[in-house]
């Protein structure tokens, strides 16, 4: 694999990637995160590639029915753990061929905490009731994990040396994980349009996911490839606040690019933003991409889901604050592949396609009559400005420096269409109206 088609940080702006040396903004949303199981994952994913979606989530999923599940099912009903099911792995498999053809970039999440408590643990080869390998008194497993995966109780996340928890029997099971990984890698290390993170959402000590990005960059190391790892932590809504982050974003020798996927739920508005904004001024000390996997936007859940509309304002929100991906979160969490997302995935490549992110930079100061989460502003002033409005809105843009005259071309974010065009001249604060009261950017580039 030449180097050169690996996914890796911009050589003239690290806090975005690169492919084929050429930089790229990650832009997508699917309707499931373990998206290699799908049925119809071709069609799927010439349906985002048509729209300019480019990335996709793919957790190395342990929840689905017992024939999709990545051990042997054996006639009795049981799972051998030292036989693999082929039509998992062919799946797995076949996504990163097709998503290579396309050039749609997979994140991989390696664990999922949720896929081995409650009702996935019931059905799960892991489970010693389920498989012909292992008891529970060998394993330390227990029946039943009632509580919500976050109580971080599964022995299965305790599996290393030196973790609190940690029982000399779990050797057992991690030896079997190091098999799994190994089988995974088997197949992803020969692709350079892969990235890797070690767990969603986890509550588990930073221990856990070390151990396995450490793991995957030996295993990537023997085969003569770059990879690019990082880990996931649920207390990313709490940015400043977090425990675990000031530690990733001060450990880029751990963790070579940051997700932040977890910022985009119980955060809305102003407050989102300036969360964002507090990771990507974090990470200017060691600069890194920023990912966001997963923008939730469903269902107004008690815990902070949001709507559909918080769905779409977290994206671009995401996009202008300086991050390297968006990606909305699957039905029922997010906003998928609806229509709704697809007119946003096309609004920002149309956006894209006269600013490029990379060369911009968030510019608020130059916004004056502006109320809490009206308008949102990057720039390179005096040559190129992109504008967001959430929900319409009017705002002033200093040009009151800038000589000559700029052209500005609206773009419908609810349609994905172009809207009006209207020239500006320099030398004064210029009033932007928003056309109506739905989500709206503009490019403004210098004409002469």
């Amino acid at each position: 694999m030449d180097s050169q088609d690996v996914l890796q940080p911009y050589e003239a702006n690290p806090q975005y990637w690169q492919y084929k040396q050429k930089p790229v903004l990650l832009l997508g949303g699917s309707k499931t995160d373990h998206i290699f199981l799908l049925d119809d994952l071709k069609s799927h994913l010439d349906e985002m590639q048509e729209v300019g979606g480019n990335c996709v989530r793919n957790t190395m999923s342990q929840r689905e029915p017992k024939e999709l599940k990545p051990h042997k099912l054996l006639a009795d009903g049981k799972f051998d753990m030292d036989q693999w099911n082929e039509e998992y792995w062919t799946r797995f498999q076949n996504m990163l061929k097709w998503t290579a053809e396309r050039e749609i970039f997979v994140q991989i999440e390696v664990w999922d905490r949720f896929d081995y408590s409650r009702e996935h643990w019931d059905i799960s080869p892991w489970n010693p009731e389920n498989n012909v390998n292992y008891t529970y008194e060998e394993t330390g497993f227990a029946p039943e994990y009632p509580l919500h995966s976050g109580s971080d109780v599964q022995p299965f996340f305790h599996s290393i040396k030196g973790m609190d928890g940690y029982q000399q029997r779990y050797d057992m099971i991690r030896k079997r994980q190091e098999i799994f990984v190994s089988k995974m890698l088997s197949y992803s290390l020969k692709y350079g349009h892969v990235l890797y993170c070690m767990n969603n959402e986890t509550s588990t000590a930073p221990a856990w996911g070390q151990y396995w990005i450490q793991f995957i960059n030996d295993k990537a190391a023997k085969a003569g490839v770059q990879v690019y790892t990082t880990d996931m932590f649920d207390d990313g809504f709490r940015a400043d606040e977090s425990e675990n982050y000031p530690m990733i974003l001060a450990s880029p020798q751990i963790y070579n690019f940051i997700d932040i996927s977890q910022v985009n739920s119980r955060n809305f508005g102003e407050d989102h933003w300036n969360s964002v904004r507090w990771f990507v001024k974090q990470a200017k000390t060691h600069l890194r991409p920023i990912n966001n996997t997963k923008i939730y936007g469903s269902g107004h859940t008690r815990w902070g889901s949001g709507g559909p509309q918080d769905g779409v304002e977290r994206f671009w929100r995401d996009i202008f604050g300086g991050c390297a991906s968006a990606r909305f979160h699957r039905d029922g969490a997010g906003n998928g592949l609806q229509p709704i997302a697809k007119t946003c995935i096309k609004a920002a490549r149309k956006l894209e396609s006269m600013i490029k992110m990379w060369d911009v930079t968030p510019q608020m100061s130059l916004l004056s009559e502006r109320e809490t989460d009206e308008a949102y502003l990057v720039a390179d002033p005096g040559k190129q400005y992109a504008i967001y409005f959430p929900k319409g809105g009017a705002v002033r843009l200093d040009l009151s420096e800038q000589a000559g005259n700029f052209s500005l071309k609206w773009i419908n974010v609810s349609t994905g269409n172009w809207g009006e065009e209207a020239a500006l001249a320099g030398g004064d604060h210029v009033m932007l109206s928003a056309p109506d009261e739905t989500g709206w950017a503009a490019a403004i580039l210098k004409t002469d």
